[in-house]
């Protein structure tokens, strides 16, 4: 019974779209809990305004970045779904764990935000990315071994679908290890990372990345 059971759990393409949807909705949403209007009390003058606003850049960069993180990884995640012909169980507990990993994002964006001089709340904000990575590469892995792609679709978009996720990866730990000069070239490499992949279909020379 258990094995029959498995035959046909987890099929529906549309409800795991459908629940991703949802996780990353309410992730992205939370990320912006974190940022809070200046108390009232404490503003007297524009200059007391302008220097709390100021005080939220950290906050406001981590934010505009897990939103980047969030939408990137959601636009894989849904290109990938676009090619397959069906599910099954395995594939869809690989992307529940996938889920996971999103749903952690706005406590690893919290952690740097409030500790972003500080290289352990970086490398955790990359493990989390990482998490995401190597689940949507397990998950294309798996479709590929498990035969549940749509007939016909082309060899170089499930090269390309690898080589996307591996380059990018490598290319976030590189932004992982510039933490050693300091986080902030981390981050700022990181955000021109993610800028890159959000616009690179705009553009030719970047389009290979």
């Amino acid at each position: 019974m258990e094995a029959v059971y498995n035959r046909f759990a987890g099929q529906s393409l549309e409800r795991l779209a459908a629940l991703s949807d949802g996780v990353f909705a309410i992730a992205m949403t939370l990320l912006v809990l974190d940022l809070h209007v200046p108390a009232t009390e404490a503003i007297h003058t524009e200059h007391d305004l302008w220097r709390a606003v100021m005080a939220l850049t950290p906050r406001l960069i981590t934010y505009l970045m897990s939103f980047m993180t969030l939408g990137i990884f959601w636009v894989g995640q849904q290109t990938q779904l676009n090619w397959l012909a069906r599910g099954d169980r395995n594939f869809a507990w690989i992307h529940i764990a996938f889920l996971l990993a999103v749903s952690v994002t706005p406590f690893s964006t919290a952690l740097l935000a409030a500790f972003i001089t500080y290289r352990v709340a970086l490398l955790a904000y990359w493990v989390n990315v990482l998490l995401l990575g190597a689940t949507l590469y397990g998950s294309w892995r798996y479709v590929l071994r498990a035969g549940l792609l749509r007939e016909g679709t082309p060899l170089d978009v499930q090269a390309s679908m690898e080589r996307r996720i591996v380059v990018a990866q490598a290319l976030y730990a590189l932004g992982a290890l510039l933490c050693v000069l300091s986080t902030y070239w981390s981050i700022a490499f990181i955000v021109l990372l993610q800028l890159n992949y959000a616009i690179a279909p705009r553009l030719r020379f970047l389009y290979r990345l």
